[in-house]
């Protein structure tokens, strides 16, 4: 039998025990070469949005790449251990240390040319499945299936060289072991070993520092925390698991009437044994799941910035026209021209804006005619505003600055036109997007705004007001394409800082909501696929130390049978042996990413006042859902294991 045949009846008779790296490796292949596809596309050569997506695949496929490597390399080095016996009886027949590393270096190269062409084409099957997505996300007319060698050789050359490392280097370790070693096995001496405490006392005090400082984050500290938070959460996260948590447990096996309490004692013992065997491997575990709920939670929380986009933007076309502007009217034709030839019902209000200095702040502030803005308050199907002489209203800017204005009474006086007013309530309702007025803006009497006819202080009558047209659209989704000409010119502007051009501001919300709910769905796409991956790799790193156990647990097990214990007091003992392994990590996790959603609440408070408790909830719940039906799966394949011995 040559050295080929070997390897292949290798892979064959350990086939179920390789069936989680398989799975692992297909599932990595797939997304691999499903955004190969994207990447490729030919529609994608011209589009802009289509450029995003391609640059977002390429980082998502070299993060794939880099984890899949660190991945392979672990899992397949955990088989290996696990055949440490079998490849020690070769050596001692007299297999050749060389001979053995061909042999291990064939069964890699068979598994990966099995896993990589499952993968691909998987990945080819569903090609047409991703692509509708992706048409349904990037709002793209089309976006059909094609064939190319591209995706094909790409995919196959990355992982033929990842196989081919992972051969070489998950072998090393055979190197520096002895027949005698090799023949006893790799299972460690069943001994708690000494912990220190200090270490322990350090692995917990860091963890509640980083908890605490995510906790007490505030704008001014928020992004000179991410630089200290992640380190200190990681080399907590790194000590509890070597050294807090065998602690807390020596403290508890002190308590003699809770752990000498009928099966407690095996059960915890052991589990003692098997947390500090596995620490590093629970500590992997722990990052990598935070990294997978952080990289869905975070893209999940732009969904309720979408959500909140109608709510800060409530008017579908804004033109703002300013001193000088000789192509207003020719603009605003233009704007309705296109409406109309889309058959876009539309209603537009035009507001007349000036401006004034505050005595009462010393600020410049924004004034409307209230006949004007009950026009706009109508179209837009909200209530109208009759203030008095000499009375103001505040006009809000956001749903936060409401509250705060209905709790400031105002007593000023406009410096340049001499006008007092008494400004004590504020619009309910939020109608204009906050950067198109002054922060400071106040809806008058028609009869003041009319007495207003000083500008301001050392500026013309033309600069000290501006013409404020706001279009209200029922579809306002579908104005894509409305004023391309008038935000091209803009673009220009700002990107060659000449505005002499251009005296007006167009913005086309509509068409804005559009490109960021296509950009914000086609992230949290990309980011989910690539979660995925981590996750199957979270739990898969627990079933192959749960496999590398599975000897020893199937001999302890006997040992059990025969002293006695009954069988439910074995399924006791097997789930308080599993769930720690499953779920003290998860939990981690879990806590992990509630403190950093915490921090990035005050991100989100600073740039776009929005709550993402609820996006946040949906994302954790999701995946503790998961969790709970993979451990359900891995415990009735683990007991089957050691029930068949």
């Amino acid at each position: 039998m040559t050295f080929r045949q070997l390897a292949y009846r290798n892979v064959l008779r350990n086939l179920r025990s390789y069936a989680a790296f398989f799975l692992a490796s297909v599932v990595s292949i797939m997304v691999f070469f499903v955004y190969s596809m994207f990447i490729f596309h030919p529609l994608f050569e011209e589009e802009a949005l289509g450029s995003m997506a391609v640059q977002g695949m390429l980082i998502a496929e070299v993060v794939l790449y880099v984890f899949t490597l660190f991945f392979l390399f672990y899992s397949m080095s955990a088989f290996l251990q696990a055949r440490s016996k079998e490849f020690g009886v070769l050596v001692h027949l007299g297999m050749t240390k060389k001979q053995l590393n061909k042999m291990i270096f064939f069964e890699m190269m068979i598994l990966g040319s099995i896993s990589t062409a499952a993968g691909i084409a998987f990945g080819f099957a569903f090609s047409k499945f991703f692509f509708m997505i992706g048409r349904e996300i990037m709002e793209l007319d089309s976006l059909p299936l094609y064939l190319s060698w591209k995706p094909f050789m790409l995919t196959i050359g990355a992982f033929a060289s990842l196989f081919i490392i992972i051969s070489f280097v998950s072998v090393s370790f055979i190197r520096t072991k002895r027949v005698l070693n090799l023949l006893h096995g790799y299972w460690k001496v069943d001994e708690m070993g000494k912990n220190s405490s200090i270490l322990s006392i350090a692995g917990l005090g860091l963890l509640m520092l980083a908890y605490t400082l995510a906790a007490l984050v505030e704008d001014e500290t928020v992004y000179m925390m991410v630089f200290i938070i992640p380190p200190v959460a990681t080399i907590g996260t790194y000590l509890f698991f070597t050294h807090s948590i065998h602690a807390l447990l020596n403290l508890y096996k002190k308590n003699k009437s809770l752990f000498w309490h009928k099966s407690r004692l095996v059960s915890i013992a052991d589990s003692a044994v098997k947390l500090k065997d596995s620490a590093q491997m629970f500590f992997i575990v722990t990052i990598v799941s935070t990294v997978a709920f952080l990289t869905v939670g975070t893209l999940a929380s732009f969904t309720s910035y979408t959500g909140d986009y109608r709510e800060t933007n409530p008017l579908s076309l804004v033109y703002i026209s300013f001193e000088d502007n000789e192509q207003e009217q020719e603009h605003i034709g233009l704007l309705m021209n296109q409406l109309e030839q889309k058959g876009l019902a539309y209603d537009v209000a035009q507001l007349t804006v000036k401006r004034q200095t505050s005595e009462a702040s010393g600020n410049e502030v924004d004034i409307l005619q209230a006949s004007q803005f009950n026009r706009l308050a109508s179209t837009l199907g909200h209530e109208n505003v009759n203030p008095a002489p000499g009375e103001g209203v505040f006009v809000p800017y956001s749903q936060d600055s409401l509250a705060a204005l209905n709790e400031t009474v105002t007593d000023t006086v406009l410096i340049e036109s001499g006008i007092p007013l008494v400004i004590a309530k504020a619009y309910p309702h939020v109608l204009f997007p906050s950067r198109t007025l002054n922060a400071n803006s106040i809806i008058v009497n028609d009869r003041d705004f009319e007495n207003i006819n000083m500008p301001l202080r050392g500026l013309t009558a033309e600069l000290s007001s501006f013409d404020y047209y706001a279009f209200d659209i029922p579809d306002w989704t579908a104005t894509l394409g409305i004023g391309d000409s008038l935000t091209d010119q803009m673009d220009e502007a700002f990107e060659t800082g000449d505005f002499s051009r251009i005296s007006y501001y167009f913005e086309n919300p509509g068409e804005d909501y559009r490109w960021f709910k296509s950009s914000f769905a086609l992230l949290l796409f990309i980011g989910v696929m690539v979660a995925l991956v981590f996750l199957l790799a979270a739990g898969s790193f627990i079933y192959f130390k749960l496999y590398t156990d599975l000897e020893r647990d199937r001999k302890q097990y006997a040992l059990l049978v025969r002293l006695g214990m009954t069988e439910k007091e074995l399924l006791r003992i097997i789930n308080r042996q599993l769930v720690p392994q499953f779920f003290l990590p998860w939990t981690i996790a879990l806590l992990h990413s509630c403190f950093a959603f915490i921090s990035l609440q005050v991100v989100w408070d600073e740039f776009a006042e929005l709550s993402i408790l609820g996006e946040m909830a949906m994302v954790l719940a999701g995946f503790t859902i998961v969790q709970l039906l993979y451990f359900y799966l891995i415990r009735w394949r683990y007991i089957s294991h050691l029930q068949a011995s």
